[in-house]
């Protein structure tokens, strides 16, 4: 809870014993708790910002008041039998612990802060492509649109104000809930989460240029929805590009308020299984076929995000990004359908250098060509898939041998390194912020059995890893084999197609 939410609470708890029990009623000084109860929640509407979770300590405050200054005003007018007044005060207590509890479970989290030396800067971009259709209107001549949030090493400014975790956050919170059929102010407590960015700030200059990597989330989510794993890439000195890709996203919104909703996963997912295996009656969008499905459609966000980044990196009108983006070091990552589209990325663009592709199956057309970037996959046992199904559903058994068995196949056929990471105990939301939205998630069965922090901490330490040694030149320990730092981690590399003597099968 917030500060002004935990006093409040106190506040509030205090004043009902205040009304409720004669003797305190009595007494002048505590009497004064009930109207500071109400300033109290005047001050946090107007300073937090006012969240559904907190609307029976808003009433009970209101309550509370008015028969206090129904007291103060005429004395004799209150007079209750101690059964009423009794259970009045057990409603009023209910009430009170019933806003703490909601507050507690939906709670407006704070981001640690993140290991490297990098303070963080962000900025957003609204980019056309005009010479793609847009496939997720019904608007014949719309053209592909997309935003992008860039965040990048820059100078600390430790008393300036944070960025919100979720730009348009109402609108993004309600798309995300409606897809995952729930009511849509469930997630609304998001709106008031910071990052550890700062808007704007100047770009570190202690380097002239830093490597670029470009961030996919999946299905219904948002450009910010691995901000974990995005800030501490970028404390140690890399540029992030998350992408909202409109037809993917939960919600894509433009500056000029146009938005494009997010498909729900029934309407989406036959054309995204075309691409893991394609059928000869192919699907079609908008009058186009699509013979390979649709992630190529969102592979090619990526090759257009990179030409508009090298545009940046010539002249950017905000003054930023101008010629400090090293594009000769980029590359991707991506949890799940973003995952996917990473990787036919890199199949099609070899501007990526490095691919790093989180728990998911991979196309038919990545099968079948290949990848030729050092590529590192991170997923987790099949008794693990089968425990998530068992607690929160999803990954029937056909997907989940596809999507381990591709990520294997590819990782086995890669000319060059490769690294695979096997995590049992980690479910697919730890490869996301999920798990720190609400201390509840894992008796929902949405996380797996590994801390959330330890599972964040995993991810981070191979992406580092990994990313540094392909994209800086770095010789990190963690990617010489099993490491007794992570001991939970099942590790396998290979350079060239050679696998090292520290290698295990994957569990299959």
């Amino acid at each position: 809870m917030r500060p002004l939410e935990i006093l409040l609470s106190a506040a509030n708890l205090l004043g009902l014993a205040i009304v409720a029990i004669p003797r305190l009623r009595a007494l002048r000084r505590p009497g004064s708790v009930v109207p500071a109860a109400l300033l109290l929640a005047a001050a946090q509407l107007l300073v937090e910002g006012p969240r559904w979770q907190l609307a029976p300590a808003y009433a009970l405050t209101a309550i509370l008041f008015l028969t206090w200054l129904t007291g103060v005003v005429r004395p004799s007018a209150v007079h209750v039998n101690r059964l009423v007044a009794g259970s009045a005060a057990g409603l009023g207590a209910l009430a009170a612990l019933v806003s703490i509890l909601l507050a507690t479970v939906m709670p407006v989290f704070r981001f640690p802060e993140p290991t490297g030396p990098y303070a963080i800067g962000t900025t957003t971009y609204h980019w056309v492509d005009a010479g793609r259709p847009e496939l997720f209107t019904d608007a014949p001549d719309d053209h592909r649109e997309l935003m992008a949030q860039v965040w990048y090493p820059a100078e600390p400014q430790p008393s300036a104000p944070r960025t919100p975790y979720i730009q348009d956050a109402e609108a993004v919170t309600s798309a995300m809930a409606r897809l995952a059929g729930f009511p849509e102010p469930v997630f609304s407590q998001l709106r008031y989460v910071t990052t550890n960015a700062v808007t704007s700030a100047r770009m570190a200059v202690d380097r002239p240029r830093y490597p670029v990597l470009i961030s996919l989330t999946g299905l219904g989510g948002f450009r910010a929805a691995s901000t974990f794993q995005i800030q501490e890439l970028v404390s140690h000195g890399y540029v992030v590009v998350g992408l909202d890709q409109p037809g993917a996203a939960a919600m894509t919104r433009f500056p000029d308020g146009r938005e494009i909703p997010g498909w729900p996963r029934d309407k989406i997912y036959p054309l995204i299984s075309q691409s893991w295996t394609p059928r000869p009656d192919a699907p079609t969008l908008q009058g186009k076929a699509l013979p390979d499905g649709i992630i190529p459609y969102f592979a090619q966000d990526v090759s257009f995000a990179l030409d508009r980044l090298a545009g940046l990196n010539g002249a950017d009108p905000d003054g930023i990004l101008t010629g400090r983006l090293d594009l000769e070091r980029a590359g991707v990552f991506g949890i799940s359908w973003g995952g996917a589209t990473g990787a036919e990325a890199c199949a099609n663009d070899q501007r990526l250098k490095a691919c790093f592709i989180m728990d998911v199956q991979m196309t038919a057309h990545v099968v079948r060509a290949g990848l030729q970037q050092p590529v590192m996959f991170m997923t987790r046992d099949t008794d693990t898939f089968r425990l998530e199904r068992e607690r929160s559903g999803g990954w029937p058994e056909k997907e989940i041998s596809e999507t381990i068995e591709t990520m294997t196949d590819v990782y086995q056929r890669l000319s060059g390194a490769g690294y695979y990471v096997e995590v049992p105990g980690l479910f697919h939301v730890d490869f996301t912020d999920v798990p720190v939205w609400s201390p509840v998630t894992p008796q929902l069965g949405l996380n797996g059995t590994i801390d959330a922090q330890r599972a964040h901490d995993i991810i981070n330490a191979y992406s580092l890893a990994f990313f540094g040694k392909h994209l800086k030149g770095q010789s990190p320990s963690l990617l010489e084999g099993p490491s007794g730092r992570f001991p939970e981690a099942r590790f396998m590399h290979h350079q060239g197609g050679l696998e090292q003597p520290s290698a295990a099968a994957p569990s299959r």
